[in-house]
């Protein structure tokens, strides 16, 4: 039973966050979900996009008041790699947040959430999360 719960609410904290993204005045209407950076000129790339659920350590919800604070350092200082904040989520249950991002690769997703791991307030596990024309392709490719 506990595992059809934490089931329930997580599904329910991921459609509460697609909701609360379709809202969100920033994010482009032309393409959900589509962001793009500029390559060279002329040509642009998908960024891959990832999905952490976050969960405070004991150190980290001893320092809960500098959350947000903590956030934006972290999203300030991963900027410079490529790493773009899309949306952080600060949640009820199993999870204490729900952080969407963008990275080049998966090694640079891999080094920021190390390196935001290492400070010692949170744990990570983490979801690449795939565009509907990206999983156009992976489809393409099923044998």
């Amino acid at each position: 039973m506990k595992i059809k719960t934490t089931g329930l609410i997580l599904t329910l904290c991921f459609f509460g966050a697609a909701l609360c993204f379709a809202d969100d005045p920033q994010m482009s209407t032309s393409k959900p979900n589509e962001s793009k950076s500029k390559v060279t000129p002329g040509t642009e790339k998908v960024k891959p996009t990832y999905i952490s659920l976050v969960q405070f350590t004991d150190k980290g919800i001893q320092g809960a008041k500098q959350t947000t604070q903590r956030v934006a350092a972290w999203a300030a200082k991963v900027q410079s790699m490529g790493v773009t904040i899309k949306q952080m989520y600060w949640t009820l249950g199993q999870y204490d947040q729900v952080c969407i991002f963008e990275a080049p690769d998966d090694e640079t997703a891999a080094s920021v959430l190390l390196a935001a791991d290492m400070l010692g307030n949170i744990r990570t596990q983490t979801m690449r999360a795939f565009t509907a024309s990206e999983m156009e392709k992976i489809l393409a490719k099923v044998p």
